[in-house]
């Protein structure tokens, strides 16, 4: 193989915008890819339609990223959400804007985006090598110099830029290698944990309210007993976790709490639109509006189909008893369960359901403005391996690939100063 300017482990969205940037800046570059396909997770984003970014102004961008997100200021300000669409359209993919601000690719299938990345890469002249998955890093003298790959190859370079994503879907190539790997060359790694998660109650769910999925409902977290974070718009019951939108945006502050070791619980209020004295009067309303009606009835009115035996059960209200002859009480216990709903929180679902990861190499190990390790020379971070995740609705791409931009743009910058220096 001829010499090489960037080697870049990872062919995810990350990597690949690095590749073409260093392509476009003259670089010559090289990818390495454990998997027979590159980005097979951004092949599956977005429910599999491409959530690609969002269109919210940096300030509000910033605001749905955890506490490490003003790291990310100097990659979105070189290359941020309209920057990407117009590379997209300029590459000949459509995007179409959604409600919240979501941009998803046009077609509907996140396949169409992987394959302009890839036909990007290919019309550049990146050597892509697939089922490569690399093993360790080469370091002489607190520099990287290439890598060494599981097949017994080694593969040198002027830099290196390690854009292997984390730990969520495994099956897609994230396994944590690169995350070990630097790790292993001296790199602060703040614990990788699932983010954006469905989480597990401490008692189980009764099977007929697997996918229930209920709009306009409010969840709140509870931490140790204290407020930590609350949610409104949808959730769902799924293979017996709190799932849905609402809940994986409360999954991040949840799972880190559960690896503290403390009490986490979910409350769920499905009428946050009224207070407990408004709903009581609705109640009665539906009672003196139909004679005659039982228990059943009245909840039949209040609630979707598959919830209704389980409220019957959870409220131990009898469901043929007549509705006019609820006392104070039972309205209470029906009230109390519509608006407050508690589970323990003990779990979280796996590694194989997390959409991404929290944790990674330390942003204090990296330097912001390029991307270059502190702790290694020569050697790059993009994409997901760096401690920087965030909420749902194309966000957490479009750091991959305004991470990666920089990347592959600092490291054609610093090649290019080096040769003119000599």
């Amino acid at each position: 193989m001829s010499s090489i300017d960037l080697l870049i482990i990872g062919a995810g969205p990350a990597g690949l915008m690095a590749a073409i940037k260093a392509a476009d800046e003259g670089l010559r570059v090289c990818m390495v890819e454990s998997m027979p396909r590159p980005a097979r997770k951004l092949g599956i984003s977005g429910k599999g339609r491409g959530n690609l970014t969002n269109t919210a102004p940096l300030r509000d961008f910033l605001k749905h990223f955890n506490l490490q997100g003003r790291f990310l200021k100097a990659s979105f300000a070189a290359f941020f959400n309209t920057d990407l669409v117009a590379f997209f359209a300029g590459e000949g993919l459509k995007t179409a804007e959604e409600r919240g601000g979501r941009v998803f690719v046009a077609s509907n299938r996140a396949t169409d985006a992987v394959k302009c990345l890839h036909e990007a890469i290919e019309k550049r002249k990146v050597k892509l090598l697939t089922s490569s998955p690399a093993k360790r890093l080469l370091i002489e003298n607190q520099r990287c110099t290439g890598v060494f790959l599981e097949n017994g190859k080694t593969i040198v370079a002027t830099k290196i830029l390690l854009a292997t994503g984390g730990l969520s879907y495994p099956l897609t190539g994230s396994t944590g290698a690169g995350i070990e790997m630097a790790r292993a060359c001296g790199h602060k790694i703040v614990t990788p944990l699932p983010s954006l998660v469905a989480l597990k109650p401490e008692t189980p769910l009764p099977a007929n309210l697997d996918s229930v999925i209920l709009k306009n409902v409010a969840a709140e977290l509870r931490i140790n007993g204290k407020k930590a974070a609350a949610e409104f718009g949808e959730m769902a019951f799924l293979d017996g976790y709190l799932a849905g939108p609402i809940i994986i945006s409360l999954s991040r502050a949840a799972v880190q709490a559960l690896q503290e070791r403390q009490q986490v619980e979910i409350t769920l209020d499905l009428k946050p639109a009224l207070d407990h004295a408004t709903l009581d009067r609705r109640i009665l309303r539906e009672i003196d509006a139909t004679p005659g009606i039982n228990v059943t009835g009245i909840i039949a009115k209040l609630l979707p189909a598959d919830m209704r035996a389980y409220c019957l059960k959870q409220t131990e209200l009898p469901g043929q008893l007549k509705a006019c002859q609820m006392n104070a009480n039972q309205r209470k216990a029906l009230r109390n369960w519509l608006k407050e709903q508690h589970y323990k929180v003990i779990g979280h679902a796996p590694w194989e359901q997390a959409i991404v990861t929290a944790g990674g190499v330390a942003t204090a190990d990296i330097n912001p403005n390029t991307l270059e390790s502190k702790v290694i020379a020569n050697l790059h971070f993009a994409g997901e391996i760096i401690d920087i995740d965030a909420d749902t609705g194309g966000y957490n791409l479009q750091a991959a690939f305004s991470t990666g931009w920089l990347a592959g743009l600092s490291a054609a910058q610093a090649i290019k100063s080096a040769s003119k220096a000599r």
